[in-house]
């Protein structure tokens, strides 16, 4: 889960996260190999959507390098990006926008989006580890996973995803509107950013109900439009068609990561939330 531009922004609970040597070893109830690792990009920003990926590794083709994408230079992050994309088994990229943000909340915005990276997979994955500490509410039983994208390589793997995408969002808005700064604190609540606000006002794609944006949205300020092409449409999904070993139930891919990583919480589907989507309203098409 990535709740900060790199270098950027360092927010409390950036600060307080513990290292993953802190935690127990992962023991993840699935011995299959259809196991989908989703992580989320994009609570924090006062502009835009927030974006989650969803990817099922090969474990017979481990990916070196995968870790949480904040720890990771843009150079290494992008290479594992296109890496990822080609040797995953299935990868899809998905969002909830600004809109169904102020909807919704943050909160449900972000399952909304997790869920729609799963259902977006072009291979239906029998198990979900997700990053954080509650389960999306899909029907297809999984755990969360604190502190998972350093812990397990598909959670990793997908908040590589995420993040690339959201950050070249971030600089497609930014070459639109260059006096925000957007390419540099990808949106979070910077000095920059705050100033930038006030000086120029907010935009359609800002968060109304998140705080700086909300205070000038109530005063009267009418938020000035954002062309289409503002931002980078999503990718298409990819999938391949997995070679699954019925001889053996191979443990799910834990390849690139400290050994066995692992969350705190195991969380059959029983224990999740209730797979019922709320009700938003079709994301306009983002071109």
């Amino acid at each position: 889960m990535t709740d900060s531009a790199d270098s950027h922004v360092t927010t409390p609970s950036a600060r307080k996260r513990k290292p993953a040597d802190d935690f127990p070893p992962l023991v993840i109830p699935y011995q299959g190999q259809l196991l989908a690792g989703i992580d989320e990009v994009g609570r924090g920003p006062l502009v835009g959507p927030v974006v989650a990926a969803a990817v099922i590794l090969d474990p017979n083709d481990p990916i070196e390098g995968i870790t949480d994408s904040k720890k990771l230079s843009e150079k290494k992050r992008l290479a594992l990006y296109e890496q990822i994309r080609a040797r995953a088994w299935a990868w899809a990229i998905a969002e909830a926008t600004s809109d169904e943000i102020d909807e919704l909340n943050i909160y449900q915005a972000t399952h909304l989006a997790m869920r729609r990276a799963i259902d977006a997979l072009g291979v239906r994955p029998e198990y979900l580890l997700v990053d954080g500490n509650r389960l999306p509410g899909h029907d297809i039983p999984g755990m969360a996973v604190v502190k998972g994208d350093l812990r397990h390589a598909a959670i990793g793997a997908a908040s590589i995803l995420a993040k690339v995408h959201r950050d070249a969002q971030m600089a497609a808005l930014d070459s639109h509107f260059p006096a925000y700064g957007f390419a540099r604190h990808k949106g979070y609540p910077t000095r920059e950013h705050q100033a930038a606000i006030e000086e120029h006002g907010i935009l359609t794609l800002h968060r109304k109900s998140f705080g700086p944006v909300k205070r000038l949205f109530m005063s009267g300020h009418v938020p000035q439009a954002v062309p289409p092409d503002a931002l980078i449409a999503l990718p298409a999904p990819q999938a391949a068609t997995p070679e699954l070993d019925d001889s053996a139930a191979p443990a799910a891919p834990q390849t690139g990561l400290q050994a066995e990583p692992t969350p705190e919480t195991t969380a059959p589907s029983e224990a999740s939330e209730p797979s019922q989507q709320p009700t938003a309203k079709k994301p306009p098409a983002v071109v």
